[in-house]
């Protein structure tokens, strides 16, 4: 489709014309109510207003179906009424009721509904744009001539997100489209001070399409948005659109707007989005509007007083939509099969999920043509072709392509080559995967896996060495799962595969070659359970990953010398299976935690301040930690034996604590 076609008007009969108003008119009548209701200490929270956007919202959302999808930008309530939410639901939500879009859990910044398409407004900066690309990603992979919209302000451009999302979506073609509502100003800052290089320059960079459009006329938005999307539904790529408009109120409520005159403002709203459609309705039609209006001033009305009546969430309902429940698992049998090693648990698992579910897709840097870094993954990508997707290196995108695409419905396994690397894709990991489910209400589903390895001793360097457990594992949302066996690996990723919750799978890469006896291919080992592997009767050393390998040497060392310590293997670090360490600790008095990761603020003070609190009538001794300084991996080989601890370390820790 040429330039000229993408901007050629099109005579649209009267009942669109007006239907595009009634959307529009909603939209201002809602912001306008909204804040009434904040200045009234009504709306609690906070709250950003696009009065003046109307059109941009109504034309970008006026081709798309319920299946389209949709996200958006903390100040999204006009791209959520565009897409079908209603004015009730969202007046609860503003006040914080349990009537509520997302039950009272989100307010004005997250307001989500996936089952209209809607992914969700958000209060991190630029953060839809990744997962926008992972729903295009799920619509491409089930072949569904599905469209994203992705909304986002002329401030997030300089957000690596943006950069990393649209250089995802134009290396695999996505059906997305980037709509920058430019209105002119980057929360208190002129977009003129925040970036050098146009978007249509920035969209030729890409490689991708770039239109331009008055974001305050809504057919003109709406015609265009109506081009694109057929074009997109038919095959073609990405697009960069930008929908030049103004924010007649401050970046936030209260803002006292010291960064830009009132005659600028003013100058602004004689291009109202309202009266530029207006002034195209024929005279006849005019006293229809004015029925609009009418019409949507008694909606608003009695959605705010259906909002007033609504009672506010239940305590009993605190701990609600934090995580789904998860499927009962029972412990499996001890495996018997032949000797097989963990890195082929990991390829097994991900080959039996692939085949067993259409819905599963793994995705990550090098993991298809090349097989993964350490060869992990090695033939997937033809057996299961398109499903097995490389990646550029953008950890946030492809974090950011698993929330997206499990919003959608589809169960994605992404990588992140190492552990380290996580602090480059934290937020989609923090805010994202590990909020959404709870910020929604419940409404949002967030099966994925983000797999990754660590592993200290082979003077990988600071870099590339840390266990990061205990930071993943103080996100109330994700799970963070580590096992310590091949068969464990196996039975575990299926189980974290197969889960409805956010699950971080942490392998240790000085595992991959550690053989064990190979489970059936049903085999699956619950999650959040922990194994007790080696009964004891006078100390509990509690263990996970690599280090449970040396704790089990180091209970055989002191077993010769009559000191029977019990073995627990975590296996999940979160959620804690809490149970199983004080059962254990109430039969032996004495409790040792040994792990890799460095001591202070770690996986073993949580399970001391346990130990205090829970236990504490049991202690007949200290609890003491076995686990290196609080420092970073020394590279040199000399210095990081010092720093790691090994077996002779737990066994003089066992010696001392056994001797109390």
């Amino acid at each position: 489709m040429t330039q000229t076609e993408l901007s050629t008007p099109r005579l649209r009969p009267a009942a669109e014309l007006l239907e595009m108003y009634r959307r529009m008119r909603r939209i201002r009548r809602f912001e306008e109510r909204a804040a009434e209701l904040y200045r009234a200490s009504e709306v609690p929270g906070f709250l950003h207003l696009s009065i003046g956007q109307e059109a941009s919202a109504v034309g970008a959302c006026w081709p798309l179906s319920s299946d389209d999808v949709v996200t958006s930008t903390h100040r999204g309530h006009g791209h959520c009424l565009a897409k079908g939410l209603d004015t009730q639901g969202m007046f609860a939500e503003l006040m914080g009721r349990a009537t509520g879009t997302c039950h009272g859990r989100g307010g004005s910044m997250h307001i989500a509904d996936p089952e209209h398409g809607i992914f969700g407004a958000n209060g991190i900066v630029g953060a839809g744009l990744p997962i926008a690309v992972g729903a295009a990603t799920a619509s491409r992979l089930r072949g569904t001539h599905g469209v994203v919209v992705a909304f986002f302000g002329d401030g997030a451009v300089a957000q690596g997100m943006f950069h990393e999302a649209v250089n995802l979506a134009a290396v695999e073609n996505l059906p997305v489209i980037f709509l920058c509502e430019n209105n002119h100003y980057a929360e208190f800052s002129s977009a003129a001070d925040q970036h050098r290089a146009p978007l249509s320059a920035r969209a030729a960079g890409y490689g991708i399409g770039y239109e331009h459009v008055d974001g305050n006329d809504v057919v003109a938005v709406a015609d265009l948005m109506t081009a694109i999307v057929g074009r997109i539904r038919r095959g073609a790529g990405p697009v960069l659109v930008e929908a030049e408009t103004y924010r007649w109120h401050g970046h936030y409520e209260g803002d006292p707007e010291r960064y830009r005159s009132a005659e600028e403002v003013a100058g602004w709203k004689e291009r109202d989005p309202l009266l530029v459609l207006r002034r195209r309705l024929a005279p006849e039609d005019l006293h229809a509007a004015d029925a609009v209006d009418a019409e949507i001033e008694a909606e608003i009305a009695a959605a705010v007083e259906a909002a007033r009546r609504a009672p506010a969430p239940a305590p009993e309902t605190l701990f609600h939509y934090v995580s789904e429940v998860r499927p009962s698992v029972p412990e499996p049998a001890p495996p018997t099969g032949e000797v097989f090693r963990t890195m082929d648990a990991v390829r097994l698992a991900l080959e039996h999920e692939l085949a067993a579910d259409p819905d599963v897709f793994v995705a990550g840097i090098d993991v298809g043509a090349g097989g993964n870094v350490f060869g992990l993954t090695r033939g997937l990508a033809d057996r299961f072709p398109g499903r097995v997707r490389d990646m550029p290196i953008s950890e946030t995108a492809i974090v950011g392509t698993a929330v997206g695409a499990a919003m959608a419905g589809m169960r994605p396994v992404v990588e992140i080559m190492y552990m380290d690397f996580i602090g480059a894709c934290f937020d989609q990991l923090l805010n994202q995967a590990a909020k959404l489910r709870f910020m929604t209400g419940g409404r949002a589903s967030l099966p994925l896996v983000v797999r990754t390895q660590f592993g200290a001793g082979k003077s990988s360097g600071s870099q590339h060495s840390q266990s990061l457990e205990a930071l993943l594992a103080h996100i109330p949302g994700l799970t963070v799962v580590m096992p310590s066996t091949p068969a464990d690996t196996y039975g575990l990723l299926r189980a974290a595969i197969r889960d409805p919750n956010p699950v971080v799978f942490v392998e240790n890469r000085l595992q991959y070659g550690r053989k064990g006896p190979r489970p059936p291919a049903d085999h699956l080992v619950p999650i959040g359970k922990a194994k007790v592997v080696r009964e004891g009767r006078d100390l509990t050393l509690v263990s996970y990953s690599r280090m449970l390998h040396d704790c089990l040497a180091a209970a055989e060392t002191v077993s010769a010398e009559g000191i029977e310590v019990e073995v627990i293997d975590l296996r999940t670090i979160a959620p804690l299976d809490r149970e199983t360490v004080l059962a254990s600790l109430a039969k032996t008095n004495r409790l040792v935690i040994a792990h890799e990761a460095v001591r202070d603020f770690g996986v073993g003070a949580e399970l001391v301040a346990m130990a205090a609190n829970e236990g504490f009538w049991h202690l007949d001794a200290p609890v003491v930690r076995v686990a290196p300084p609080p420092m970073p991996a020394p590279y040199t080989p000399e210095l990081e034996r010092l720093w790691l601890p090994d077996h002779d370390a737990i066994v003089r820790t066992l010696r001392q604590v056994a001797s109390v």
